[in-house]
């Protein structure tokens, strides 16, 4: 998820591929992605996680268990939506990030990056967009998904904590300050994709991650972050999401 609404895998310095073919591979993948993990949401929402195999997944998505494999690791990273691929995206946004950017506003681009590109696969869903959140919503009841949700978050985090280090020089070994920069955006967003799934998912994930991260970077001095807008407002952009990042980020460098 890019600032302009693209695929962020197709980021400055990814090789350009012709309009035709590569735009038509690239649909398809994107339509098999989406077709296991709703295959995997709908039967373990059926039948609960333990009684599905990524065999059940694959043929419910009418694929083979190889090209499973292909897109996701395991069941429970398709259920999940864990995609390996996009932990290393999120890290290189990151470290291309303009090197002016203070530690907090290259955070909170990559992050509304990140949260935009979710938007993209709910906007995908159509009308099946209220039936996808209330099987998660039996699913995310499993402790062993849980586990595993918190876990591809840790390495998400992990990643961008590395690449920060990275971007300033630092040692983490010997110094916090990235962990820490890194740990705060992370809650903030953290509260946001709650507060998300708790409404339906009928705002967009990007203008509220943004907004918690701008919150953040103000102070918290404001009680009014969330307010969830009505659905024709929602908007996948983090350019137009952003509207009050330069407010914020001034009052986060007086401070």
């Amino acid at each position: 998820m890019s600032p302009d609404g693209a695929d962020p895998r197709h980021s400055a310095g990814a090789r350009p591929q012709p309009a035709g073919d590569g735009g038509r591979r690239d649909r398809k993948k994107h339509a098999t992605r989406q077709a296991l993990r709703n295959a995997a949401l709908e039967l373990v929402a059926e039948r609960g996680y333990a009684h599905v195999t990524v065999e059940d997944i694959a043929e419910a998505a009418d694929v083979s268990t190889r090209t499973f494999f292909n897109y996701f690791p395991s069941k429970e990273s398709a259920v999940i939506g864990a995609d390996p691929e996009r932990v290393e995206d999120v890290r290189a946004s990151l470290l291309a990030r303009p090197l002016g950017e203070s530690p907090l506003e290259a955070l909170r681009s990559v992050t509304v990056e990140y949260a935009a590109a979710i938007d993209e696969e709910f906007d995908d869903l159509g009308e099946g967009r209220e039936a996808w959140f209330r099987r998660f919503s039996i699913v995310r009841e499993d402790p062993d998904l849980l586990g595993a949700y918190v876990g591809h978050i840790t390495a998400v985090e992990r990643s961008l904590v590395g690449a920060l280090a990275e971007r300033l020089g630092k040692d983490l070994a010997h110094d916090p300050y990235p962990a820490l920069v890194t740990a705060t955006v992370f809650a903030a967003a953290r509260v946001a994709a709650l507060y998300w799934t708790a409404n339906g998912g009928v705002d967009s994930l990007a203008r509220l991650t943004g907004a918690a991260i701008d919150s953040l970077a103000a102070g918290l001095v404001s009680e009014d972050t969330f307010t969830v807008a009505p659905a024709r407002a929602r908007c996948s952009d983090p350019q137009r999401v952003s509207s009050r990042s330069d407010d914020a980020s001034e009052i986060s460098e007086r401070r």
